[in-house]
C-alpha cells in the first residue's frame, strides 16, 4: 500500500497545493475556538479537529488539506513545544521543493 505524499510547504506555497494534503511546521499565533492562526512565513488559518492540542506561542507540525480560500483543514497536529529553529523548518521546505526527486516519487508532479 502506497502512502499518500505529504509535501512540506509554507504560507507562500498555499495556493500551488489546493485541494491537496500538506505538510506545515510553524508558529502558532492564536486560537479562535476551532481555528487557530498559524505563522509559516505567512499567516496560515487553520481549522482544528478534535484532537488537535496545541498552544499559543509554541510550534506546531500540522498535516491538514489545503481548502480553496487557502486555509487548511487539519488531519493531524503535533505540538513541538517552545524551542524550534524556525529558519531550518524554511529551510527544509525550499529544498524539499528545489529537489523534488530526493524527496518525493515522481519529483516534477508536485
Amino acid at each position: 500500500m502506497a502512502s499518500e505524499a505529504t509535501p512540506r510547504i509554507n504560507a507562500h506555497y498555499l495556493e500551488q497545493f489546493s485541494n491537496q494534503t500538506v505538510r506545515i511546521v510553524g508558529k502558532v499565533l492564536a486560537l479562535h475556538g476551532e481555528t487557530a492562526t498559524l505563522d509559516a512565513s505567512g499567516s496560515i488559518t487553520i481549522h482544528l479537529n478534535r484532537e488537535s492540542h496545541l498552544t499559543v506561542n509554541n510550534a506546531a507540525e500540522i498535516i491538514g488539506k489545503v481548502q480553496p480560500d487557502l486555509s487548511v483543514k487539519v488531519l493531524q497536529a503535533t505540538d513541538f513545544g517552545s524551542s524550534m529553529d524556525y529558519a531550518a523548518a524554511d529551510a527544509v521546505v525550499d529544498a524539499t521543493h528545489r529537489y523534488k526527486e530526493i524527496f518525493y516519487e515522481g519529483g516534477p508532479e508536485i
